[in-house]
C-alpha cells in the first residue's frame, strides 16, 4: 500500500479505502454499524498512514498552588510528596511555586512584632493574587512560608482559601495551618538524652521567630527544667534548619570549654552539620557526643551513624493540608483551624548512655 502524501485527512483516508467520509468517522468513533471487513480495511489505512485526528478538548482539572520560601531540602521534599500523592488521589493538579522572602524594610515592624501593611508589600501581594486568580487556582498551600498581613488581606479579598504547613511565623487565629506536636517532640528528645544520663545538653535549631522552632525549644527546656538540668545561654544556637547552620552551631558549642555531652538538633539536616563539626574535632558519635535530630527524613536513615530522631509524619502533613484546602475551596467547615499530628521518637545509633562514653570515662 502506497503511503499517502501530504496531510492525511478523513477525506483522503476515505478515498483510499473506497468508502465515505461518514464511514471513516464511524470507525474512528467506534460505531457498530460498520461491517467487519470495511472496519478492518479503514483501520489498516488509518494505521498505515499514521492518521491523527483532532484530539478532544482536555478535561479541565482543578489546580492547587503549593508555594514555599527558601530552599527545597529533605524535609520539604517529604511534605511535597505528601501533597502530590493526595492531589493524585483527589484528581487535582499541584503547581509548585517559589516565593521570595519579604525583604526587610525600615518602619515595617510594629512594636508588638506584627508586620504592618506597606505600599510595597501590598503591591507584591496584589500581583501574586492576580496570578493565582488568572491561573484558576482553587486554593493555596504555603510550606514553611512567612505570610505578611498584606498577603493574608489579599487572599481574603480574593476568597482564595489558604492552608499553611509549619508556618515560619505565628499565623493569625483565622489562618488554617497544619503542623506536628513540636512541643511534645522537643520534650521527648530531651527526656531521651536525660534518660541516658546526660545533663550537659545543647540545642541547635532554627530561627527564633519560627513557631515550630520555639515549640521544639520550649519542650526541650521544659524537660530539662523538670530534671533540674540547666541550659546555659551558650548551649543554645539559633539560625536555621539547614546543614550549614548545624555545622556553624555545632562548631560553636563543641568549642566551649565545658562542651555538651549531647546535642538536640532542631532538624535532621542540622544534625548532619553537627556530625561533621564533631568529626572535624576528632569527636565520635555516640562515643564522645550523643545526638538527636528532628523530622526523620531520608538523611536520618542514611547518616553514619543512623540518627536517633523525632519523627514528624511529613507526608501525612502534606496530605492533610491538601484535603483541608479542598474542603475550604468547596465552602465546607473544617473541624479545626490548626491541626497537629503526633510526633514519635525513633531510636537508632547516634545517642548512647553517658557512662559508656569517653567523656564519662575521662
Amino acid at each position: 500500500m502506497t503511503r499517502l502524501k501530504g496531510r492525511v485527512t478523513l477525506a483522503t483516508v476515505a478515498g483510499s479505502a473506497g468508502v465515505s467520509v461518514a464511514t471513516v468517522s464511524k470507525v474512528l468513533n467506534g460505531r457498530s454499524d460498520v461491517s467487519p471487513v470495511t472496519r478492518a480495511r479503514v483501520q489498516e489505512i488509518l494505521q498505515k498512514h499514521g492518521y491523527v485526528g483532532r484530539r478532544p478538548d482536555p478535561v479541565q482539572r482543578d489546580t492547587i498552588e503549593l508555594f514555599y520560601q527558601g530552599v527545597v531540602n529533605a524535609y520539604s521534599v517529604e511534605v511535597i510528596q505528601g501533597v502530590v500523592e493526595a492531589g493524585q488521589a483527589a484528581g487535582v493538579d499541584i503547581v509548585l511555586n517559589s516565593r521570595p522572602k519579604h525583604p526587610p524594610a525600615t518602619g515595617t515592624t510594629a512594636t508588638n512584632g506584627a508586620t504592618r501593611i506597606t505600599a510595597a508589600s501590598t503591591g507584591r501581594a496584589a500581583r501574586w493574587i492576580r496570578q493565582l486568580i488568572a491561573s484558576g487556582r482553587r486554593a493555596a498551600i504555603g510550606l514553611t512560608s512567612e505570610l505578611s498581613d498584606a498577603d493574608l488581606a489579599a487572599l481574603a479579598r480574593a476568597r482564595v482559601p489558604l492552608v499553611v504547613i509549619d508556618p515560619a511565623n505565628t499565623p493569625e487565629p483565622e489562618v488554617t495551618s497544619v503542623g506536628s506536636t513540636n512541643f511534645a517532640g522537643g520534650m521527648v528528645a530531651a527526656q531521651h538524652l536525660l534518660s541516658l544520663g546526660h545533663r550537659r545538653i545543647a540545642y541547635v535549631g532554627g530561627q527564633p521567630t519560627s513557631g515550630c522552632n520555639r515549640a521544639r525549644m520550649s519542650g526541650f527546656r521544659s524537660a530539662m527544667d523538670a530534671a533540674g538540668a540547666t541550659v546555659p545561654p551558650e548551649y543554645v544556637w539559633l539560625s536555621d534548619f539547614l546543614y550549614d547552620d548545624g555545622l556553624a552551631g555545632g562548631s560553636s558549642v563543641l568549642d566551649l570549654r565545658d562542651r555538651p555531652t549531647a546535642i538536640f538538633a532542631g532538624s535532621d539536616e542540622v544534625a548532619l552539620g553537627i556530625l561533621e563539626a564533631a568529626r572535624a574535632r576528632g569527636l565520635r558519635v555516640p562515643e564522645d557526643l550523643s545526638l538527636v535530630g528532628f523530622d526523620d527524613t531520608e538523611v536520618a536513615r542514611l547518616a553514619s551513624p543512623p540518627l536517633t530522631t523525632v519523627r514528624q509524619p511529613l507526608r501525612e502533613m502534606g496530605a492533610v493540608a491538601l484535603r483541608t484546602a479542598l474542603q475550604l475551596a468547596a465552602g465546607e467547615q473544617v473541624a479545626s483551624h490548626h491541626v497537629e499530628l503526633a510526633t514519635s521518637l525513633i531510636v537508632r545509633g547516634s545517642a548512647a548512655p553517658l557512662e559508656l562514653s569517653s567523656v564519662a570515662a575521662s
